[in-house]
């Protein structure tokens, strides 16, 4: 095994063949997902505008020994180009509803995706690096839009407990 893919190698597969290329890879070994992210790239104005980082590791199971990482990079717009890769490894669910939360990149094979980090009543996508940071968000608490006698968000003063 080459000393690179101990340490981890980089590979860069296009977008629109993810889930052929992820699905090579976990055949030739790489069966545990490790994370997946995405970078916004528009400070540096480059397109496609977002990465998306798959973190594979070939797992031995009998020994619990990591043979050996890799890196996945599929550059991407917002365009829902990529397909799910849940079929694959069942933690790409979670992973791919917070990457859509943050970043707002979309899975083709994924319509109805739902928030995973974020309140339904958000809007936007704050990790974009658009995002406005000053942007009010609408609060959160009681459909009545009356203030609970239990902490919550839309308390405004801290309640001291332990008295």
């Amino acid at each position: 095994m080459s000393e690179s893919l101990l340490r981890g190698e980089r590979r860069d597969v296009p977008a629109t063949s993810n889930l052929e290329e992820l699905s090579k890879l976990k055949a030739e070994g790489f069966s545990m997902l490790v994370d997946m992210t995405c970078v916004d790239y528009l400070p540096q104005g480059k397109t496609p505008r977002f990465d998306m980082i798959y973190r594979l590791m070939k797992l031995d199971v009998s020994t619990g020994q990591d043979r050996g990482r890799l890196e996945v990079h599929c550059a991407v717009d917002e365009l829902p180009v990529l397909r799910s890769v849940a079929g694959l490894w069942p933690n790409a669910d979670w992973l791919e509803r917070e990457v859509w939360d943050m970043f707002g990149v979309k899975f083709a094979d994924r319509p109805g995706i739902k928030r995973l980090l974020m309140y339904e009543e958000f809007t936007g996508h704050a990790l974009r690096k658009d995002y406005p940071i000053v942007r009010r968000q609408p609060l959160i608490g009681p459909h009545s839009g009356d203030k609970a006698d239990s902490p919550s968000f839309n308390i405004l003063r801290p309640t001291i407990t332990g008295e």
